[in-house]
């Protein structure tokens, strides 16, 4: 019996001196940073070290991964030094069900629980994606079939098919997507994206429009979006979009016709060239405006922010005309014959003093 109790306490001595070797190689693990190690450059030289040691490394998590075959990965890669206390601290933290698939950044002296950690949060990598202030959305759709990142499914669709997945339920879709840079992660889709940007046009345009000014001849949040696309096409100076709204919205005051390029070249669709002849101005289409009464009936481009705020708080003054000077501003005229002669010194090269004549004769 004696011998019985004697190997009994052998045994638990052994079990709590094996317990205290994994206790003391557990928290060792915990506290040992990673280290990452890139190989020699290709243009070493016989022992000449010239390998790079990088900033970061780049661990991708594919769907349906298991922790263990993760940690198996990492430990394989020299990421941490053993595979089952790297399971053993998920358990502990109780993420064990909780990694994320994704893109993760890992930089040097990264310790495993911030590893497992970020895993557990899907704080993956995200890549920019940038639909431009005054594209079509046409433009914009098919700008996305570029990027490296994005997962294409919407190649190939019309317009209308393009609409009815992002869940556009307009008659149109023109300007109904907000330009702005989009964060995405790898194998997001451009669906998902633009659904993103359909959800944000409607969450400003609502924004802007509480808080417009009084007394405009704008009707609905739509109309607004239209006169904005239109703001966003006529000039790049963010400065000069509310003067350029003052004077489209005194023009609808006074029902004379907004007589603006861009809504022409738009209407004009494939056959714009680059020139706008005499015989496009006067073709008849529901978007040339040196034709039709009041705005064209949908938007012309992706307005962002700036060119809704100011269609719908112009700037106030007296100005109806205005014509480009040439250096991306403008010339903006009170009087059809101070426009003349800011079209006849800025676009056809000529002289015209009474340009500064006209200015100081206002009141």
């Amino acid at each position: 019996m004696r011998a019985f109790f004697a190997g009994l306490l052998s045994l638990i001595l052994v079990g709590v001196a094996v317990s205290g070797v994994l206790l003391l190689e557990y928290w060792r693990f915990l506290q040992t940073p990673i280290e990452l190690v890139a190989e020699p450059t290709p243009e070493s030289e016989p022992g000449v070290e010239l390998a790079q040691y990088p900033d970061q490394r780049i661990v991708e998590i594919a769907p349906g991964t298991r922790l263990r075959e993760l940690a198996t990965r990492l430990a394989d890669d020299g990421l941490i030094s053993d595979p089952y206390f790297f399971i053993a601290l998920a358990y502990q933290e109780r993420v064990q069900n909780k990694i994320k698939a994704g893109e993760y950044a890992l930089v040097n002296g990264m310790r495993p629980l911030e590893l497992i950690t970020m895993f557990a949060s899907g704080r993956s990598i995200q890549y920019p994606v940038t639909l431009i202030e005054g594209r079509r959305f046409r433009d914009a759709v098919d700008s996305l079939a570029n990027h490296e990142v994005l997962k294409l499914e919407l190649a190939g669709m019309s317009d209308a098919e393009v609409m009815q997945r992002v869940g556009i339920e307009d008659e149109h879709p023109e300007g109904w997507l907000f330009p702005d840079t989009y964060l995405v992660t790898r194998e997001s889709t451009d669906i998902a994206l633009l659904k993103r940007a359909h959800a944000r046009m409607k969450q400003v345009l609502s924004e802007e429009w509480d808080q417009r000014a009084d007394g405009l001849p704008i009707e609905t949040p739509y109309e607004a979006l239209i006169l904005a696309s239109i703001i966003e096409k006529e000039t790049g100076l963010a400065e000069e979009r509310p003067d350029i709204a003052g004077v489209f919205v005194r023009r609808l005051k006074r029902g004379m016709r907004l007589q603006t390029d861009p809504t022409v070249i738009y209407g004009m669709g494939d056959d714009y060239d680059g020139n706008i002849r005499r015989e496009d101005l006067r073709r008849a289409t529901p978007y040339n405006t040196y034709v039709i009464d009041g705005l064209p009936p949908t938007p012309i481009a992706l307005p962002g922010r700036e060119a809704i705020h100011a269609a719908l708080n112009p700037a106030e003054g007296d100005a109806l005309y205005f014509v480009a000077r040439g250096d991306g501003s403008h010339h903006f005229s009170a009087t059809l014959r101070e426009h003349n002669c800011a079209v006849r010194k800025y676009q056809l090269g000529g002289r015209c003093d009474m340009i500064k004549a006209t200015v100081e004769e206002r009141p």
